[in-house]
């Protein structure tokens, strides 16, 4: 079954590796450059899973993060964290904020879909 990912990434090289990526494992990508764009397209799209930059130009990925998990209508979708914050403690906070997974910058093209995959399988 295809899946379809929502990508908000403001780095044009990240958001260009990100899609390659996903596109040759058969997903549908979906882009948003801003916060606030990525919000709407959830909302509009439903997409089965969105990653989701930390550092965004208008709000946080954070900020994003609890827009989600705040709307009834798509508090359920799987969120990623992909961010170059790799201080210690990040990835437990993030993930205690409510991400499903995390992704480390400089991004790891088998890391990005292996976490895909438990993820996408964890909503079957």
């Amino acid at each position: 079954m295809n899946k379809t990912i929502l990508v908000i990434e403001d780095n044009d090289d990240n958001m260009s590796l990100i899609t390659q990526l996903l596109e040759s494992a058969g997903k549908t990508v979906v882009k948003a450059t801003t916060g606030m764009e990525g919000y709407e397209k959830t909302l509009e799209l439903r997409p089965d899973i969105v990653l989701l930059d930390i550092q965004l130009p208008d709000i946080e990925g954070t900020e994003v993060l609890q827009m989600i998990r705040s709307n009834k209508e798509v508090e359920d979708i799987a969120v990623v964290a992909v961010t170059s914050y790799a201080m210690a403690g990040d990835r437990e906070k993030l993930m205690a904020a409510g991400c499903n997974g995390y992704i480390e910058k400089p991004i790891d093209p088998f890391r990005i879909l292996e976490e895909l995959e438990i993820i996408l399988k964890e909503q079957q």
